[in-house]
C-alpha cells in the first residue's frame, strides 16, 4: 500500500514490541475507504460498532432523540468490549 507511508507508527508497539488496542484502526478505517469491508473487520473488529457509536453521538449533538443516552452507553460498552476481547486475542495468539 502506498499510502501506509503517511499513517503513523503505534508508539507501543515501537518501544515495548507489542500492540496496542488501538494498533490497526488506521489500517481499518483505510481499508473501509478503499472498499474492502471485511478485510477492515479483521483488521479491527471494533471498527463498525465504533463508526455506529460515533454516527449516534454526532446525530445526538444536533437532533435529541428518544433514548439516546442508553443507545450511547450500550455502544460504548460494546465497542470496549470489542476492543478488550480482540486485545486479549491477539496477546494471546502473539
Amino acid at each position: 500500500m502506498a499510502s501506509e507511508q503517511f499513517m503513523l507508527p503505534c508508539l507501543n508497539k515501537s518501544l515495548f514490541g507489542f500492540e496496542c488496542m488501538g494498533c490497526g484502526l488506521q489500517r481499518s478505517f483505510w481499508m473501509l475507504f478503499s472498499g474492502d469491508f471485511v478485510g477492515a473487520f479483521y483488521m479491527y473488529p471494533a471498527i463498525y460498532s465504533l463508526i455506529l457509536l460515533f454516527v449516534v453521538v454526532i446525530v445526538n449533538h444536533f437532533k435529541s432523540f428518544k433514548y439516546s443516552n442508553i443507545i450511547i452507553i450500550s455502544l460504548t460498552i460494546l465497542t470496549v468490549l470489542i476492543m478488550v476481547g480482540n486485545y486479549i486475542l491477539k496477546l494471546l495468539n502473539y
